[in-house]
């Protein structure tokens, strides 16, 4: 019991010593200086040698070797001297110094070992001293005493596995965490505090070693440039061979190392720091030198090129960035003999929209395009597919072949997909052989970039500003409650708030704001579109998942206690809440008392989206970790197929008492009959239940059931025809189990969610009505034009200037809003803050087949019926094919009637699919620009197993 106390004592103190920042106090009581935000960002006593000086660094390593050495301790007052447990608490130190601390805990392990294994640690100490000295190669000597010292634990105690396995464990996590951080002693020594340069000079070994593409670069050291190319090559595409040189280094080796000449030429080109990244291209700020053909020309050429770093339109052109001044690295590589050459940018920084990859070429060298100095020739190429690329359309023509043109347009959208969907501009040179990537950067116009996924299952449609008022600090700030949680501290420096925005007055989120969000936890990019619509997901990050592994365990934390803490509120905040709205009557309050009901409204949402945000996301975790099939789960608690089973039990026993209904007469027979009125009361009841229903649940503006009750009615009196639809779910077993129990929470989570939304838009319809009776608004509608808080200033008269020119702002308003609701083609992905008005993009149809995601089984055909809105509805029977913009639970009374669904977005996880799996209908969802390529009568077969609509050529 002793030992297994050992054993908790070490797994959780030892980590918590390897996390404590004493590095960092140190550096900031004497120099002042925060280490995590200067150089490499290491907390490490390479870092304290080279920013705070000697002091500095002879106070870090006593403060490390200490933590080693009080990490072997901890593991002796439990266990016997010179155990494998001693070797376990290095273990834990380090981990929690990397994760925790940002360090890779080297001095902790050199001393803790030495007091482990003073034979061991003292000769391979001696062995690195002098191979260093020999070899002058640091990163030789790191790796060869990971090597060294585990093989000699196994040698002298052969008899002791434990031992031996836990050595070459911690050889292998210190090997791990020397390939995922930078190397301080990397960093130019001329830059090191100055009485340390000589020793940083030392032990950088920088006069021995030539850099090439073929290692692996940092940004922060070599520029981004530089570190790009090298990472491109890596991955295997094609580079010219080169080598780069550091900030400050001597280039007298390099020059020494290379052989120019005119057979074989090299080109001297920037890497500055910041260059060529998300935030600044620098695209020609700095010198590039071609056809350098001798060592006299590369040593010039280089100077140029350093010099270039200090030249007065770059020093304004960082200033007004607001760019700090850093270094500047020389990037020489071998000069592609080109035959034609040009740049590629992945996607149109005109149009900022649509799949068009825009090439420019010529024949020789790229420097003429880049230059301006000739017009070079122009292509479209519209690309479409993520792993299988295909052409759909080709624009231009010219004397660049056209299948050179198409190889070049795959490049750019290859290197786009590897860096997570961030646009590339792309500058390439084929030489009749090959085509070379010479240079690969963010189209820094078109970033951030924003989709209209999820957020078209979210808040579909136009959407009026008062909506968004409410709507986006609503669910940004949530967005951000969760994302504290995982990163704290680091989380302060975000903006939640630029996580969504309106284009063309429709919702869209910040698909890279959200993916470096995710990144930083330590979760791949997609993971949002992953748990939400099933998409593809990448290998998360490794370093920064463990990094963030305690914020993620909080997180996890809140999944498990998700259930409880919700009956927890629905008891004591929901329930009451919505007893007292629902008591109240409110066209007999004042403004003043509208608005304190709005506010608890808002109120009782904010906690509210808590839940709506975390428990839909809580069980597709579930169901993909549990890989339960979206068939086996009851989806029978969620409001738009509870209402319709309950619909459904009406309409069978209305059949009881009318065996021949008339469709005209059927609530006037109903009515004729003690037993017909106790149904018409159970059905203004069930009306009352589930009024709260609307089209689009999240928009307030949009009228629900219980003021649009005819749409309801219309399917009670088809099912008493005997148009019932069928339920394939009847017999199905219901699960208690893992996933199960989420789903049947993200059910009451939005019954509460969408009543409480109903709640508001009444409170406001009736502002609406006091201020159409004063004058102040002009027609119904008029208060969803308005923002809250301009609904707030007015209803207090504290905004005297806003309520002169309300009616003027109105009119602005709405007009913006018709306008916008005339676009049909509304682009799934915008590119920068400010995009033109949408273009018409090509779809591929040439193979008279759509594509979407499966979301409910089976295959059907019939005639395409194009319903934007509940109000076109009309005449839909099981011949027929619904096509939709978008679904919410309010449409369940028109899909439920339906052959088959075709919705433009939604997911597996949407309301259209849930409602079409619980009634066997076929359907197919995210069918990209579905309600205008198809029409009114057109016949097509949807196949919602394999996500595939396939169209019959139309004749109208």
């Amino acid at each position: 019991m002793f030992q297994l106390w050992g054993l908790l004592v070490i797994l959780i103190t030892c980590p918590l010593l390897g996390a404590m920042p004493l590095i960092a106090w140190i550096t900031y009581a004497l120099k002042r200086q925060r280490l995590g935000q200067i150089g490499t960002g290491n907390i490490s006593v390479s870092a304290a040698f080279y920013h705070g000086g000697k002091l500095v660094g002879i106070l870090a390593v006593l403060s490390e070797a200490l933590k080693g050495i009080a990490a072997v301790s901890i593991a002796r007052i439990f266990f016997p001297e010179g155990s494998f447990w001693e070797l376990i608490a290095l273990i834990a130190l380090v981990t929690g110094r990397y994760t925790l601390g940002r360090g890779a805990g080297t001095t902790n392990v050199v001393w803790g070992f030495l007091m482990h294994d003073p034979l061991i640690a003292t000769f391979v100490s001696l062995v690195a001293a002098i191979g260093f000295i020999v070899l002058r190669s640091k990163q030789t000597i790191k790796f060869g005493v990971l090597i060294l010292f585990p093989v000699l634990v196994a040698i002298l105690h052969s008899n002791d596995f434990p031992r031996i396995v836990a050595a070459f464990g911690l050889a292998g996590l210190l090997g791990w965490i020397y390939t995922q951080i930078p190397d301080d002693l990397n960093l130019p020594a001329e830059n090191a505090e100055m009485r340390t340069q000589p020793i940083m000079e030392y032990l950088s070994g920088s006069e021995q070693t030539i850099i090439t593409l073929d290692d692996e670069l940092e940004p922060e050291v070599f520029g981004a440039k530089a570190a790009t190319l090298s990472q491109v090559k890596r991955w295997g595409y094609p580079v010219p061979k080169g080598w780069v040189l550091a900030p400050y280094d001597d280039p007298a080796l390099l020059i020494d190392f290379l052989q120019p000449s005119s057979l074989s030429p090299l080109v001297v080109r920037s890497s500055a720091i910041g260059e060529d990244s998300e935030q600044a291209s620098a695209a020609g700020q700095y010198e590039t030198i071609l056809n350098v053909t001798s060592k006299q020309e590369l040593e010039t050429a280089i100077a140029q090129v350093q010099a270039s770093y200090n030249c007065p339109g770059a020093v304004q052109y960082r200033q007004d960035l607001g760019a700090k001044d850093a270094a500047m690295s020389v990037l020489i590589q071998a000069q592609v003999q080109s035959v034609f050459s040009g740049v590629a940018f992945s996607r149109d920084p005109i149009s900022q929209q649509g799949d068009a990859v825009i090439i420019e070429a010529v024949s020789g060298s790229p420097s003429q395009v880049v230059s301006g100095k000739v017009t070079p020739e122009q292509y479209r190429v519209f690309v479409v597919g993520e792993e299988k690329l295909s052409t759909i359309q080709f624009e231009g023509e010219g004397k660049i072949p056209q299948p050179l043109i198409k190889q070049v347009a795959y490049l750019a959208r290859r290197l786009e997909y590897r860096y997570h969907g961030v646009p590339q501009d792309v500058e390439w040179s084929y030489d009749g052989q090959t085509l070379w990537v010479l240079q690969t950067r963010p189209i820094t116009t078109l970033l951030p970039i924003w989709t209209r996924k999820i957020a078209a299952e979210v808040i579909p449609g136009v959407i009026h500003p008062l909506t968004w008022s409410i709507n986006l600090p609503l669910t940004c700030g949530m967005w951000g409650e969760l994302f504290t949680i995982v990163l704290g501290e680091r989380s302060r420096d975000l903006d939640f708030t630029k996580m969504a925005t309106l284009h063309y007055s429709r919702a869209y989120f910040n698909a890279s704001f959200l993916g470096e969000v995710f990144l930083e936890m330590g979760l791949p990019p997609e993971s949002l579109d992953f748990l939400t619509r099933g998409a593809k997901m990448s290998k998360p990050p490794l370093a920064s998942t463990w990094e963030n592994l305690p914020g993620l365990t909080k997180l996890l934390q809140r999944e498990i206690s998700l259930e409880q803490e919700f009956k927890r509120d629905y008891r004591i905040r929901f329930i009451p809440g919505l007893t007292k709205l629902a008591n109240e009557l409110v066209e007999e309050l004042s403004a003043l008392e509208l608005l304190t009901r709005v506010d608890l409204i808002l109120d009782l949402l904010n906690q509210g989206t808590y839940y709506s945000i975390l428990s839909p996301l809580s069980a597709a975790i579930r169901q993909a970790v549990s890989g339960v099939k979206e068939e086996q789960i009851d989806y029978s608690i969620t409001p738009e197929v509870s209402s319709l089973r309950s619909l459904q039990l009406l309409a069978t026993d209305a059949k009881e008492i009318l065996p021949e209904p008339d469709p005209e007469r059927i609530f006037a027979q109903l009515a004729e009959t003690p037993e017909g009125e106790r149904i018409l009361d159970d059905f203004a009841e069930l009306m009352e239940d589930y009024g709260y229903l609307s089209e689009v649940g999240t928009d307030i503006s949009v009228p629900r059931w219980k003021e649009q009750p005819h749409l309801v009615q219309q399917l009670f009196i088809q099912l008493i025809q005997g148009n019932e639809p069928k339920n394939t779910d009847e017999s199905k077993k219901r699960q208690q189990g893992f996933v199960q129990s989420r789903v049947d929470l993200k059910g009451r989570v939005t019954e509460v969610y969408s009543r409480l939304l109903a709640e508001l838009r009444w409170t406001f319809l009736a502002l609406e009505k006091i201020w159409l009776k004063t004058g102040l608004l002009q027609q119904t509608g008029d208060i969803f034009f308005l923002r809250l808080g301009e609904v707030r200033r007015l209803a207090a008269d504290a905004d005297p200037e806003l309520r002169n020119k309300v009616s003027e702002l109105l009119k602005n308003r709405r007009s913006q809003f018709l306008e916008d609701g005339q676009i049909t083609q509304i682009p799934p992905l915008v590119y920068g803050n400010n995009p033109p008005h949408p273009i018409t993009a090509p779809i591929d149809t040439s193979d008279h087949i759509l594509l979407g995601i499966p979301a409910s089984q089976g295959q059907v055909s019939g005639q395409v019926k194009v319903v934007r809105n509940l109000q076109e509805a009309g005449e839909i029977n099981k011949q027929t094919i619904l096509v939709v913009p978008y679904t919410d639970s309010g449409w369940a009374t028109i899909l439920v009637r339906a052959g088959g669904v075709i919705a433009e977005a939604g997911g597996k996880l949407s309301h259209g699919a849930i409602v079409a799996r619980e009634y066997g209908i076929p359907a197919v969802m995210d069918v990209r620009g579905a309600t205008y390529l198809l029409q009114d009568g057109q016949q097509v077969r949807i196949d919602g197993s394999k996500g595939i609509v396939e169209m019959e050529e139309f004749v109208a």
